[in-house]
Parts: C-alpha cells; structure tokens; sequence
C-alpha cells in the first residue's frame, strides 16, 4: 500500500493536505548550502562529490521537513558524459563546447560510455536512499532533450534559444540527430537512477515554451513520451512528472499524450484554469511564483492558499513554479510550508 504523500498523489489520490517540495531546494539561499559548496570548491566538484551532493540534499529535509528530496545535479552532465566540454564561470552560468555540425555529432561518446562519468550521481542517489527519512520520496531526475540540445547547440544559456531554432531550420538532420542522442542517454541515465534508489523521476524542460505549434509536438512532448515509455517499460511503478516549463495552452493533453503521472506547471497560469484543463487528466504539480519567497508577507500567504484551494479536488503536489531564487529568504519557505499544511 502507498504511504509516501507524494507517492499518493502520483498514483491520483486527493489528499486533505497535499504533499509539498519545492524546485532547487537544495540551492544558494541556505547558508548550509553554501558552505557545503565552499568546502567542495566548486559546482561541478559539488555534484560528483557522492557524499557532499547527498548532504545538500538532505539539508532542507532537515530544515524544513518537505515531503520529497530531489537528487542534487545538474541537467547538463549528461552533455559532458556524452562528450561535451563543460564548465561553469562564476557570476554567469554553464559553458560548453558548441555543437552544430555532422562530425561534431559524430563525436559523441556511445550512450553505454555515459555512466563512466555519472557513476558518482548513481552513487549520491544510493547514499540518499538509505540516509532519508523513511516518509521522504527520492526523486531523480533529467533536462529533457530540447532544453539540454539548447545549451549543447549555443554553448551557454541564451534569452530566446536563437542558435537550437536556427540549427532546427538550416539542419534539420543534425538537430533532430542531437536531439535523438540526448533522449537515448536520458533514458539510460534516469534508468540507473531509478536502479540506484529514485522513487520518482521528473523531466525538466526549462525552455518548452519558445517550442510553437508542431514544433512543441516534435521536440518538447515526443522525446517526453519516448523517454516516460522506455521507463514504464522497464519500470511500471515509477512515476514520472514533465515539466514542459511555458507551455500555455499545450499543457492541456500534455499528461495523456506523453503518459507521464503528473505534469508540474509554471506561475504563468493560473491554478483555477490548470485545474480545469491540465488536473483533468490527473496529479498536476505547482505552481507558487518564486517572487514570494522573496517578498513573504501576506501576498505570499494568500497567493498560497488560492492555489492550495484551487487544487483541492485532485491530486496535487505543492511547488514552485520554477525554481526558488538564491535571494529567497528562507523564512518565507518555512511560512509557505506552514500555511500548505496549517489549511489557515
């Protein structure tokens, strides 16, 4: 029988209370993070340090009691373990080496060469695994193809995914052959974090809603389905929650066309819509503005409740609608857990 909160709205429970994590919870505004990151050196010796990736992920367990921790890693090691140079500059975020032709495709590293590299976050998940609270879902985790392929294409973050649309157009073959590489190894990888101890897996594509039309379709829901297949396949009972981050109107059917367990939603819609259109179809995750636990006071407590409210005739797991910022306060947090499970 399912105890596990988040288990329960996964498998489309109503709860009385629902269940509560919050996207990068383990992250910069906690002191503890910060100087569990310091004593690593730097972000990326931080995630393929099995022990000290397990304790920034069992720090806001510790703090605040969430219902569920999610491995602390980064969507762009899968990149690196195909092949990809990978580094991240202080202040402005991850760099890689760029990828845009045939050959530099070619390159890539065989999907079966990838856990060389990502054995140490295999490893994490089995540390957490028996270190969390027995009533603490483990969720694991991947980017989905499209927004890992944004980075690999431009080298870096960009404001509107300019140079993937450009290779999209001008290369159809290579972009669609990247993009056919990443599903592969993101089911391999989410596999072995499924084998190593992760009770959930969530797909995180941060950069869906610059995908229009059927372009959505192609590169945004038809890797999410190959992936959340492939893993029901070999595993039935796992869970898995897409987050296909400013899809609008394109959430509505998101969670039958791609079979995923429930869809996690961005702040850009409002609850009562979602829970018309997207809670229809079953569990739906969110979806708090991240401003709030900066600013707190009493928007934050009413804007919680209202969602918490809207939700309330299905399942629902409480969250963010993308991550919590690194100038959150972390009062706010505790007051946002509060007022979830008070019900005032």
């Amino acid at each position: 029988m399912v105890e596990k909160t988040i288990l329960k709205a996964l498998a489309g429970e109503t709860q009385a209370v629902p269940p509560i994590w919050m996207m990068r919870q383990a992250g910069r505004y906690l002191p503890e993070y910060r100087a569990t990151r310091a004593e690593a050196g730097d972000f990326l010796s931080l995630c393929y340090n099995s022990d000290l990736a397990a304790e920034v992920t069992l720090q806001p367990i510790r703090r605040y009691g969430f219902d569920a921790a999610i491995l602390f890693a980064d969507i762009l090691l899968v990149p690196q373990a195909l092949g990809a140079d990978l580094w991240f500059v202080t202040g402005e975020g991850p760099r890689l080496s760029t990828l845009t032709s045939q050959a530099e495709l070619d390159a890539l590293k065989p999907t079966d060469a990838i856990h060389e590299t990502l054995n140490p976050i295999y490893e994490t998940v089995r540390i957490l695994s028996r270190e969390l609270p027995s009533e603490t879902t483990l969720i694991g985790f991947a980017g989905a193809p499209w927004t890992v392929a944004t980075y690999m294409i431009a080298g870096r973050g960009t404001p509107d995914q300019g140079p993937a649309h450009a290779l999209k157009d001008e290369n159809r073959a290579v972009f669609e052959g990247l993009l056919d590489r990443i599903t592969d190894a993101t089911i391999e990888y989410l596999a072995m974090q499924i084998e190593a101890g992760a009770e959930v897996v969530k797909i995180f594509d941060s950069w869906a809603g610059s995908l229009k039309g059927a372009d959505f379709d192609a590169y945004a829901l038809e890797p999410c389905r190959k992936i959340t297949a492939a893993l029901k396949a070999r595993y039935p009972h796992i869970p898995v929650i897409g987050f296909p981050r400013e899809a609008g109107e394109k959430y509505i059917g998101f969670a039958k066309a791609t079979g995923v367990d429930c869809v996690a939603l961005d702040s850009g819609v409002a609850a009562s819509w979602a829970a018309e259109h997207v809670q229809a179809d079953g569990c739906v995750q969110g979806n708090l503005a991240s401003s709030h636990m900066v600013t707190g006071g009493q928007a934050l407590v009413e804007e919680t409740r209202a969602i918490v409210e809207a939700f309330s005739k299905g399942p629902h797991i409480f969250n963010l609608g993308h991550g919590i910022t690194p100038d959150a306060d972390p009062e706010n947090v505790a007051l946002m857990i509060e007022t979830v499970r008070s019900g005032k």
